[in-house]
């Protein structure tokens, strides 16, 4: 079924803001930044990354490369955020790239997702990407992921990835050794990206892999 755009009452004043910013406005690309930022954290980042601290860390380098790179947008009809969307998503690749440990996405499925945006970007009208559909999408995709697999995997990485407690607090909360915990984790990590890579919700997981 063919996705329809999401009209926003405010989208003619963002149109206005971009237009400003192109001329080097940087009050209007503040104004942009300011508006999406915490949709981008939010909905893009966090799911993505899995840490608060590292969302920070990969917002502030999104808001330097759309300052940077800002000259190079094109106004669809869709608004600015699909294309905040597909430079923050690039930046949580790299991070996911740089540290294989401890994330929610294995890059190459992270990758194939910017590729889908990427496409969408050029068929202005053709996608819906509100910020309130990224976050219900992005949350229900790890809810839903999370939910395949064992419930101890589930815990395990909400409690070390989602709320970042330390290895040594988790094993005790989980009444294992750190040692075997990182081994849990660990697991638990692989089974997450199997669901997550199953494109959840509609893919199955197999007994084997959930466990």
């Amino acid at each position: 079924m063919r996705a329809v755009a999401v009209a926003r009452p405010d989208l003619e004043a963002e149109r206005e803001l971009c237009e400003r910013a192109h001329t080097g406005d940087r009050a209007a690309l503040g104004q942009i930044l300011r508006k999406h930022g915490p949709s981008l954290f939010r909905a893009v980042l966090m799911p993505r990354l899995g840490s608060e601290a590292a969302a920070q860390d990969a917002l502030g380098e999104t808001y330097a490369r759309v300052v940077e790179r800002f000259h190079q947008f094109q106004w669809q009809s869709v608004g600015v955020y699909p294309w905040l969307r597909v430079i923050a998503m690039r930046i949580a690749l790299d991070i996911l790239r740089s540290r294989r440990r401890e994330t929610l996405y294995e890059p190459e499925d992270l990758q194939r997702e910017i590729d889908a945006s990427e496409r969408d970007l050029t068929r202005s009208g053709e996608a819906e990407l509100s910020e309130k559909r990224d976050l219900a999408d992005a949350r229900g995709r790890v809810d839903a992921a999370l939910g395949q697999i064992n419930p101890r995997y589930a815990d395990a990485i909400r409690l070390r990835v989602l709320e970042e407690r330390t290895r040594e607090d988790v094993a005790a909360t989980l009444g294992v050794s750190v040692s075997t915990f990182d081994v849990v984790l660990h697991r638990a990590l692989a089974a997450l990206k199997k669901a997550l890579a199953a494109g959840l919700p509609g893919g199955q997981l197999s007994p084997s892999e959930a466990e």
